[in-house]
């Protein structure tokens, strides 16, 4: 059989003749097009050239005279040929290479067809770049136009394709122009069948959108990208993040930093008008820089902090869709889906674009977010194919036309008025602004005491200016010196206030959650609700699936059995078992399989149960789904889903004989089953003796960590098939006296490392419950495997249960016995909620791992939801607080880690910061009310409030989680914040600040022979490195050695290196600025060695042991005892 290909690479005769140069100009512009459109049709269409065995004819026909007559023959063939060709290429090829009929001498047939050959590998090698880069993909064209003479080709499409071939026109599945576009968006917005109808329906639209409903669009990057500009692209505006000056402003609006700066701006005005220009702008300005480095570093904070909501926002929202383009089933963004793409939908989903339902089966959808009505949809071809962004697939699948994308959607015009909030506050945050309240109530306080006592103090003659006089000595002292000192006063007792209020404690928070989050990110974590961060650090008991959490979920067939009779990957069964084989497996299934050609594997797609059974029945029992299809009309499908554990499919074979198929988990299939297949084919009844054999086959399988699944089939007629009502929308498949065809054994091995790490947690004080839907020999060798269950724990029946015994039990004996049980096979997902449920009511923290749709209400309901990023549904995902990315326990357990580090982090940081307050507000009280003034000046207050607000939150809030955080018990849901290891720790370092800093104010003049101005910059000196000491005392409130590991924290040490840096320019350089004089080097080293005392002192202090009950705890009891007395 002679090939148009052939017949187009015969180059004939009339190559032979003697062409001027003008038409051989011609030639080669049009051998160079035909390279270009032959590259086009073997990337579109490799399997049809290869089926159809076209290849290059090698030899001529020896006699000279016959080769007009064979010319002639062969170009009548190739015409016949192209009109088979949905391309024809086969005549484009022969009419460019066969103008003329003049007979060719063998050896210049020879020649020219030499020629040809290799200008047409030269063409196709050096026009790929032009067909992969769109931005070149007119450029080489354009300068043969511009370089030579042509002639263009006008080539008509084939009949049966009306795509429009011209060098014009490069993709060649480009949509109709003229296609209403618009009015199809409404159409399907407005659910008007009727206006649908007028478009020819789900395959007119199609057409239209030159769609192949079976294979897809083009995969190609030009045709993908001509699709994008034309329709528009699966994103919606989004409401920009918060800019800098945001927060700027928001910085602006705390009333103490408000007051400061009226406090400053009047400071300003009197010091220029008492001292000039050149001198009286110190403390104003120094006020107002101090007031500004304070704002632009916690707005910038800030602004980090929104950033990186918008990063993870953008992450999370990068959905992984399935598509068919080219024939080929491939995972897509979501954001690269384009119009006329036909997209996979699978229970759990969620619609990523407007569309029409092109095939499926007991397809629904949850239209809530969109309608908020909470009934589901039945979406079907009939009555209902219109499908919309944003809502959730709840049963069934089905493919999907899209329609359109992004702004053109509803749910993208609704999205981008949304914006997102990143300001949510978390539990801990929540607790520590009562916590700031509080103890800025107690500052407010002292600074009034103080501002009363200062003010009285002033007016009555008390205080002395720098040369020693009175400030206030009644009639003889100006309006602008009184309102200058009092002022000067006031802005003292205000700087108290922004020392005395942690404001640095929120900040502290959002430092270590946004730093958390970050590594949890690399971490293979992703934190979507701030939350979780903080209260997995709580967590007492985890609840986790088996398959692809704790197992690799990478499935293998390795056993199954036919009959009595069990095979290791053999398919020694007869025809007529191995052709049900083939409609159990090939037609009730999810997944797809696409055969590339020149013999390559196949590609397998589905979950990956699916995955291995199609594997196995393509490699072992010959499937070929291809061929299968064709042959079968499917008239129902039961989608699987957890409660049920199985699926079904009635089918229809075209010779009128109808099947129903079943398949599933195994003890549950067999249970339908009153007869099985033996391998010869012949057919046995199920007695009781048979039924114990399978089930002790099943058992043992299961003892070995394999999953069983069953397949079951029945032949029906027409007149038994059932409905679920009067009006026979849906048939209803047959459920008991089928046959079982035969069980397979899949093995998923345990994830390595996983035992670790579930030692790892329960060494942590965390309980590890495995619930699963697989029967309980397989969860018992999975859980023994992974470490949860040791062999006392297999052989003690209350530690494994099934799901319908612990849903059966009272309320009382599941509160008694929850506890105890560590594995929980055959739930349902209301059995995995109601677990959650008790475990709660007894005071757990509970973190759940789920992946399916039906998980959704466990995640909710527990106080950490994990859901899985590669095998869970996105309603799973939305429920969740935590999103495992790798869907490995091992992420698990180090998501528990993070949780303790957050929480830890945040302690340290409370005990520096309160450390610092008290000192502070107890110096400056007793300084003002026993000498009249305070021995820190507002800007030094505002340069210690730097120190400990920001970058002190920097340093300790960026520890990394350590082995020691895993060692200890969880702290729980009712756990003070503050504990009595901390007030210990913090009390301890405050009396000594408070002594040594008093004594200076006191006695420092005298003991250092110093003025007074020097002593108060050792007293600001000394309190500066107090703190810069104690932040390594903070980095472990129970460890000794505080500088374990602190080579690896180099943000530590580069933030107390710039402290230390930024304290010495404060002291020696910036004089005026901060009220300073330059000290000595042993005025230098006697700071030093006084704030160095806080290291032995903090190691001696963590030698004391304190009592378990927390301190309020005792006080508060202690008073209901005397009370009582």
């Amino acid at each position: 059989m002679v090939s148009s290909s052939d017949t187009a690479y015969n180059c004939g005769p009339s190559l032979l003749d003697d062409l001027d140069t003008a038409l051989r100009a011609k030639r080669r512009w049009r051998m160079a097009f035909l390279a270009l459109r032959v590259v086009r049709v073997m990337l579109e269409l490799p399997r049809e050239i290869v089926s159809n065995h076209y290849s290059l004819m090698s030899d001529v026909d020896d006699h000279e005279d016959a080769g007009l007559a064979e010319t002639v023959k062969e170009k009548n063939l190739a015409a016949a040929k192209s009109r088979d060709s949905p391309y024809g290429y086969g005549k484009l090829l022969l009419d460019i290479t066969t103008t003329t009929t003049l007979t060719l001498t063998r050896a210049k047939m020879r020649w020219r067809m030499a020629y040809a050959t290799i200008y047409a590998v030269r063409a196709m090698l050096s026009l790929p770049k032009e067909l992969l880069n769109k931005r070149n993909n007119y450029k080489k064209d354009s300068e043969i136009l511009h370089s030579y003479s042509y002639t263009a080709l006008d080539v008509k499409p084939s009949a049966s394709h009306q795509e429009i071939i011209t060098e014009t026109d490069r993709c060649s599945f480009l949509p109709n122009t003229e296609f209403d576009h618009a009015g199809l968006v409404r159409v399907v917005r407005d659910k008007d069948l009727c206006a649908l109808n007028q478009f020819g329906g789900v395959n007119g639209v199609s057409t239209s959108l030159r769609t192949n409903p079976e294979n897809g669009i083009p995969g190609n990057e030009p045709e993908v990208n001509q699709r994008r500009e034309t329709f528009g692209s699966n994103t919606y505006h989004k409401q920009p993040p918060k800019g800098l000056s945001y927060f700027v402003l928001d910085a602006l609006k705390d009333t103490t930093i408000l007051i400061l700066c009226v406090c400053a701006a009047l400071s300003l005005g009197f010091g220029i008008k008492e001292h000039g220009a050149k001198e009286g702008w110190y403390e104003g300005g120094s006020i107002f820089v101090a007031v500004f480095i304070v704002i632009v570093v916690s707005a910038l904070s800030n602004f980090r902090q929104e950033l990186q909501f918008d990063k993870l926002s953008k992450i999370s929202s990068n959905i992984k869709v399935e598509v068919f383009r080219d024939k080929q089933r491939q995972e897509i963004s979501i954001f690269n889906i384009v119009v006329g793409d036909v997209v996979v939908l699978n229970m759990g989903d969620q619609i990523p674009a407007d569309g029409l339902f092109l095939d499926g089966y007991s397809l629904q959808v949850d239209e809530s977010s969109m309608t908020g009505e909470s009934d589901h949809v039945e979406v079907d071809s009939a009555k209902n194919p219109f499908l919309f962004s944003g809502a959730k697939v709840v049963d069934g699948h089905a493919r999907m036309l899209v329609t359109s994308v992004g702004m053109n959607t509803a749910w993208g015009e609704m999205m981008s008025s949304i914006s997102q909030d990143s300001n949510e506050r978390t539990p801990l945050q929540e607790r520590l602004d009562k916590l700031t309240s509080s103890i800025g109530k107690v500052g407010l306080a002292v600074a009034f005491l103080v501002l009363v006592v200062l003010l009285i103090r002033f007016f009555t003659g008390n205080t002395r200016d720098d040369e020693g006089k009175k400030e206030y000595s009644g009639s003889n002292k100006s309006i602008d010196s009184v309102l200058s000192g009092v002022v000067r006063i006031v802005s003292a007792a205000v700087t108290i206030v922004v020392v005395a209020i942690p404001e640095g404690l929120p900040l502290a928070v959002t430092l270590t959650l946004a730093y958390s989050m970050k590594r949890m990110m690399n971490d293979q974590a992703m934190v979507r609700k701030l939350q979780a961060c903080e209260t997995m650090g709580s967590a007492t008991v985890i609840c986790t699936d088996k398959t692809g959490t704790l197992t690799k979920n990478e499935m293998e067939v390795t056993q199954f059995f036919v009959g009595q009779d069990l095979f290791e990957k053999d398919n020694s069964i007869t025809s007529n078992v191995c052709e049900l084989f083939h409609q159990g497996v090939g037609l009730n299934t999810t997944g797809s399989v696409y055969m590339p050609f020149l013999g390559s594997k196949p590609e397998i797609s589905g979950s990956p149960t699916e995955k291995a059974i199609l594997h196995w029945a393509v490699s072992d029992l010959g499937m070929d789904l291809e061929k299968l299809k064709p042959s079968y009309d499917i008239l129902h499908v039961e989608t699987f889903n957890s409660d049920k554990k199985r699926s079904g499919v009635l089918v229809k074979k075209k010779n009128n004989t109808i099947h129903v198929h079943w398949k599933g988990a195994a003890e549950m299939i067999v249970a339908m089953c009153s007869s099985y297949y033996e391998t010869n084919g012949t057919i046995k009844s199920l007695d009781e003796d048979g039924r114990s054999n399978i089930e002790k086959t099943i058992q043992g399988m299961a003892a070995s960590s394999l999953r069983c699944i069953a397949f079951a089939h029945a032949q029906i007629s027409e007149k038994e098939i059932e409905y679920s009502n009067d009006n026979k929308p849906h048939p209803r498949l047959k459920e008991d006296g089928l046959i079982l065809l035969g069980v397979v054994g899949l093995k998923d091995p345990c994830r390595p490392g996983v035992t670790k790490a579930v030692r790892t947690c329960m060494s942590a004080g965390v309980e590890i419950k495995m619930i699963t839907g697989d029967n309980v020999f397989t969860a018992k060798a999975i859980a023994t495997e992974c470490g949860i269950l040791n062999t006392e724990d297999v052989e003690n029946g209350d530690q494994v249960i099934e799901g319908a015994e612990f849903r059966n039990y009272t309320p009382e004996e599941r509160m008694k016995k929850v506890d105890r049980i560590r594995v929980m096979a055959r739930s349902s997902p209301f059995d995995k909620l109601l677990m959650v449920q008790c475990l709660k009511q007894k005071g757990h923290v509970v973190a759940v791992t789920g992946d399916g749709t039906n998980d959704a209400p466990a995640l909710k309901e527990a106080d950490i939801g994990l859901s899985m990023g590669i095998q869970g549904t996105e309603v799973a995902k939305e429920s969740s607080d935590i999103i495992i990315l790798d869907d490995n326990f091992n992420s698990v357990a180090t998501v528990l880690r993070w949780g303790r580090c957050v929480y830890n982090n945040i302690q340290k940081f409370i005990q520096f910061q309160l450390t610092v307050n008290v000192a502070a507000l107890v110096i400056n009280f007793i300084a003002a009310v026993s000498a009249g003034e305070v021995p820190l000046t507002a800007v030094q207050l505002l340069w210690v409030n730097l120190i400990m607000d920001t970058l002190g939150a920097l340093a300790l809030a960026t520890e990394r989680p350590t082995d020691e955080l895993m060692q200890k018990k969880p702290v729980g849901r009712t756990a003070p914040l503050i504990t009595n290891i901390m007030w210990r720790n913090l009390l301890c370092q405050a009396l000594y600040q408070i002594a040594i800093l008093l004594t200076l104010q006191f006695s420092g003049e005298s003991i250092f022979k110093v003025t007074a101005v020097v002593n108060d910059t050792l007293i600001f000196n000394t309190f500066v490195l107090c703190q810069i000491f104690n932040e390594f005392n903070s980095r472990s409130m129970e460890k000794q050695n505080v500088f374990k590991g602190i080579h690896r924290n180099k943000l530590f040490i580069g933030i107390v290196g710039i402290t230390i840096v930024l304290q010495v320019v404060m002291v020696e350089f910036l004089k005026k600025f901060a009220s300073t004089e330059r000290l000595t080097l042993r005025q230098w080293a006697t700071c030093v060695a006084i704030a160095a005392v806080s290291w032995p002192i903090g190691w001696i202090v963590k030698c004391i042991p304190v009592p378990d009950e927390p301190f309020f705890e005792t006080i508060k009891r202690l008073l209901t005892i005397k009370r009582n007395v």
